[in-house]
């Protein structure tokens, strides 16, 4: 497993500890530890290549984030996300998602609206080539020069965490055949309403699309 690397002029302990937590949630939440797998500080300060104290730090993070619980004579045991967790997300995220591309459809530069057509073009031409890996890069692109267009921070940061926490189901949304496609002229859409400032349509556009994204994943883990 790689060390973490970092700038030497920045503050380390702030610095090393925002890395090790980013990466063990990111190690977490791709399944590289999965639900039931112990954190062992020690294991981990040897893998990283730092000291235990911003593992210790990262660990505290990741347990009020609900991703790990420290169970007594047990040690920290990985939670991970459930299936309800899932779930719930794609709820919320059709609740506050469509708010998203309205303000979105008010407020986006002419710089934001072609980066995004670039990123629909990349993903279009991923769609073709069937390669899940790159559209899931670009996908995500997508939705965040959304998040960025709508100016609203709060909203920013809450939908990227939310993309973030549900990486795995979104991965295998794009090998789900005929989605990429769908998903792609859904996205195609959606861009349409944002450039020609339709907040309306571009809302309920958006909010159609996570219902789709939602009733993908239903269908896939309850087969």
């Amino acid at each position: 497993m790689a060390r973490l690397e970092y700038d030497e002029n920045e503050n380390l302990v702030n610095s090393l500890r925002g890395k090790v937590f980013n990466q063990l949630r990111k190690q977490i939440l791709t399944g590289v530890y999965k639900p039931g797998d112990s954190l062992i500080e020690l294991r981990l300060s040897e893998e990283l290549g730092v000291s235990r104290t911003p593992i210790r730090e990262a660990i505290r993070q990741l347990e009020l984030e609900g991703l790990v619980q420290s169970i007594p004579n047990k040690g920290v045991i990985v939670k991970g996300v459930s299936e309800q967790d899932v779930e719930d997300i794609f709820i919320i995220r059709t609740m506050i998602e469509g708010l998203a591309a309205r303000w979105a459809a008010e407020k986006i530069t002419e710089e934001e609206i072609k980066e995004l057509q670039e990123a629909l073009e990349f993903e279009e031409f991923y769609t073709m080539k069937n390669d899940a890996q790159h559209l899931m890069t670009y996908d995500s692109r997508f939705h965040d020069i959304i998040f960025r267009a709508s100016k609203s921070r709060p909203l920013m940061h809450m939908l990227s965490t939310f993309h973030f926490y549900i990486q795995s189901a979104r991965n295998n949304s794009f090998e789900t055949p005929g989605r990429p496609a769908k998903s792609f002229d859904e996205h195609r859409a959606i861009f349409e309403a944002i450039k020609n400032k339709d907040g309306d349509t571009a809302e309920k556009l958006t909010i159609q699309h996570i219902t789709n994204a939602s009733k993908n994943f239903n269908e896939t883990h309850h087969k």
